[in-house]
This record gives C-alpha cells, structure tokens and sequence, in this order.
C-alpha cells in the first residue's frame, strides 16, 4: 500500500499472516533519495496510519531508509512526538548513547536474552520501544517477536488450571543487585544506575513508588517485586495479554548472586513447575517471527502486544532503544 510520498508497504522474507495481518508489518522507502529528513517528515505527515498499523499488526518494522548514526535514530524517534520514558527499575546494563538513545542490553554476544514485555516486572513500564540497527550483525543477534495474546491463548487452552492461578495469585520477582554494573551478566545492572542515584535512602524511596521491598546486603540489596499480575488486559485491542517476565526470569536471571528458579514464584511464593515454563518458552519460540537486522532497520514495537528477545551472535552488533511512555 502506497502512502503518496516516502513510505510503502511492502513484504519480507520471515514474515508471519496472523488472523490475515502481516506480523511484523513492514514499511519502506517508496523514494530511491529519500533521507533521515524524508523519513522524519513522513513521519509527521503519516503517523495516524503508522499507528493504525501498529494497532492492527503490533510491531513495525521501518526498513530501506538511508539511516546510519544514533542522531539519525534519535532524530526518527522525536518525529513521533512521543513522550520518553527514563529507564527506572530495569534490569539490563545500558548507557546512554545520545537524547533519547541507550545501548539495548549489553549483555555477552554469547548470550541469549529471553522473551520478555519490557520492564513487565515493573508497574511502570513502556508502552512502546524502538530498535535500530546501527552494525548488523555478521551472524545471528535477530530480536524475535511474538505476539502476546497468542501466547496467552495457546497457554490458557493447555494449562487451564496454571493460568488461572496465575491470574488470581500473580507473579513474584526476586533479583540480587550488586553495587556497580556487571556488563557480563544479562540482568547486571547494579542498585545505583538501576534507581539512578548512589543514595540508598532515595534509592530506597525509588523502590517504593514502584511497589518494591528492599533488603539491604553487605555488598548490594534484595529487591522483592510484587505480586504483580502476570496475565493484563489489553484496553485497546479488547484481549488478555502474557504480560510478564516468568520465562526470562526463570530461565535468564542467573549469575553468581542469583538463581533464577528462586527469581520468580507465584505471587503466594508457591515455586513455579517447572516442565509447564519451559513448554512456554516453547510456545513462544513456535509462535515468534526473526527477522534478521540490516543496518539502518527500526523496529516500533506495541509493548502492550508483543514480547521481544536476543538471539546469540558473532559480533560485531550494535543495536540501539529508545523507550516511550
């Protein structure tokens, strides 16, 4: 579908049909010249449409635009005029590349980073993020989407019983935090950049407006979080979305100060079975789309209806976000 001017749509290769509508949708460059300022200016003009799209499919991906710095990123991210939301309570080691731009998690190439609703172990949460690939990968390190009703659909028909327990008791997250960053861990943001300040009376206050317990320790604190819902209506879709973090926690939120069967319960503090997890993270897998980055790609995702990870891959890879409110 033409838009009169920059942006088509168009197809790729991985690209799913659900219920008839193209996962992720994906839209491109109808103007052989066009530039970081066309794309912005299309933006502008077409955003209703972009946003229908993203109402209708979940994610989109922008691809086929002449974009290769994080000022060009930064730059396509305000021409959507959506508040930012500050990075307060995640878990992921990332720094601030420029305006509204961070690293995405900078975790070792070797690691996998699960499926996750991003900051879902937090009540205050975005409700959309971008991605851009500013160094596509040599192999691997696609981020694969998956949407979450689906999730939620295929889970409720076959442990009706877990599910239901779920929506009634909620989630409970458990994560050890030492003082500084620890880049070699996939959840190795230290207390200090995790609440953004070195005080751990306002560190302390942080936590309490998100709802989290603190427990401090000699070399860093306990942070207990919850019960918070693990199943969420979706208002403007009208469904029930797998709006939470219990296959990443339990399967990724593990290094020398944590154990992740011990990272998340339900919200009674009852253990998680273990066998009914890991065929969730199965589901996720058979149901997710991975569509491999190339350099200048920007992916909008609905964090109301899509789960995202990391696969591994061989550097180098530099993906940039930007979150929104």
């Amino acid at each position: 579908m033409g838009l009169g001017g920059a942006l088509v749509e168009i197809q790729v290769a991985g690209q799913k049909l659900v219920n008839g509508v193209p996962f992720p949708a994906v839209v491109s460059n109808a103007n052989a010249n066009a530039t970081c300022l066309t794309l912005t200016e299309a933006i502008k003009a077409h955003k209703p449409y972009l946003e229908s799209l993203l109402l209708k499919s979940g994610a989109v991906l922008l691809r086929g635009f002449t974009l290769s710095t994080p000022s060009h990123f930064n730059d396509v991210v305000e021409a959507f005029g959506y508040e930012e939301l500050p990075y307060v309570g995640g878990a992921a080691p990332r720094t601030n590349v420029v305006g509204r731009v961070f690293t995405a998690n900078e975790s070792p190439p070797d690691q996998k980073i699960p499926f996750h609703h991003e900051m879902a172990q937090v009540p205050e949460f975005p409700s959309k993020l971008f991605f851009f690939c500013e160094v596509e990968p040599r192999s691997g390190g696609e981020t694969p989407i998956v949407l979450s009703h689906v999730v939620y659909e295929r889970m409720r028909e076959k442990y009706p019983e877990f599910v239901d327990r779920l929506e009634n008791h909620g989630l409970l997250y458990t994560r050890v935090l030492g003082e500084g960053d620890n880049p070699s861990s996939p959840i190795g943001r230290g207390w200090k950049s995790t609440f953004l300040t070195t005080d751990k009376t306002l560190a302390q206050q942080r936590a309490a407006k998100l709802g989290m317990k603190l427990e401090w320790l000699e070399d860093g604190v306990k942070t207990v979080m919850g019960p918070i819902p693990g199943v969420k209506f979706d208002e403007k879709r009208q469904r029930k979305i797998w709006f939470n973090s219990m296959v990443a926690a339990y399967t990724g939120w593990e290094d020398e100060r944590n154990d992740p069967v011990k990272a998340v319960t339900f919200g009674d503090g009852q253990p998680l079975p273990s066998h009914i997890v890991y065929d969730c993270l199965h589901i996720l897998e058979e149901e997710s789309v991975a569509i491999p980055w190339q350099k200048g790609d920007i992916l909008l995702i609905d964090n109301w209806a899509v789960l995202h990870s990391r696969r591994s891959f061989d550097p180098p890879r530099r993906v940039l976000a930007s979150l929104v409110k």
